[in-house]
């Protein structure tokens, strides 16, 4: 679900769906998505190295219409699905506030 002004926000649920469907497809090919859990370490296991990493980064600002600065990109926000989504959702409802 893409984030659109005057849309609802979008579902920490959803956006870890998409999140874990953008990894398989573009970084695990021929992986099922159901062996990628929430909490799967990301970053700190190697599966997202840092190019990757700026991969999944200009994926979010694109399809959530957000702004990711470098400092906030730290293994605290973008280690696991779970965490991504979350991180993705404060940042979607900070974009609303301030409009």
């Amino acid at each position: 679900m893409t984030a659109t002004p005057g849309r609802p926000s979008p579902d920490v649920l959803e956006v870890a769906d998409e999140i874990r469907r953008f990894i398989v497809r573009r970084y695990l090919p021929g992986e099922s998505p159901s062996n990628l859990l929430d909490d799967t370490p990301l970053r700190s296991t190697g599966i997202l190295d840092s190019l990757a990493t700026l991969g999944l980064i200009s994926f979010l600002e694109q399809e959530y219409h957000i702004g990711i600065n470098a400092y906030e990109t730290d293994v605290d926000n973008f280690d696991c699905i779970r965490d991504i989504a979350a991180f993705v959702a404060r940042k979607d409802a900070g974009r609303r506030t301030t409009r």
